[in-house]
Order: structure tokens, then sequence, then C-alpha cells
């Protein structure tokens, strides 16, 4: 799935991060991220969910990772910019 992911360039451009076995991306670093997009799992059935949420694959399941990836980088909001230091507040 990372490698699917890597193959986009707006997915690329993003910071990745991985939270509760669930693949995320996210327009700053940590300490402080700006999660963006869906979540992208592999599943143990060898599927590969997409989803909102962090457990559920809501928007869909699918035999490939490039199938998911696919779905994911059309639910990203437009306009998405470089990635930004993810700062804690002052």
């Amino acid at each position: 799935m990372i490698e699917a992911a890597y193959a986009e360039p707006v997915l690329r451009a993003l910071h990745p991060f991985t939270s509760h076995w669930a693949l995320r991306f996210s327009t700053t670093t940590r300490p402080r991220l700006t999660k963006v997009g869906p979540c992208l799992a592999a599943n143990s059935d060898g599927t590969y969910g997409v989803g909102r949420g962090i457990v559920t694959a809501d928007l869909g399941q699918f035999a490939t990772a490039h199938e998911a990836v696919a779905l994911a980088v059309r639910h990203l909001p437009s306009g998405l910019g470089p990635i930004a230091l993810g700062r804690w507040s002052d």
C-alpha cells in the first residue's frame, strides 16, 4: 500500500504516518499533524479498505492497494499546498 500511495504525486507531496494500523496523510509534520483525506488499511483477508475513520472502510473495500489509493486520492480536498512544520502552539 505504501508503494501504491507513493506512486501518486499528490500523496507523495503529503506527510505520511500510521495510526492504529492505518496509513494516513497530513499537511504538517509532527508534533502537530493536520490530517487530510481518508484512512487506508490493509486487511487480514488481503483486501484494502478506505474509510473516513480509523477502523472503518465506509468508503470501500478493494482487491488491490492501487484501487484503494485511487479512491483515497479522489476524496482529497483540492488545493493542498506543500507540507508545513507542525509546531506546538505558543
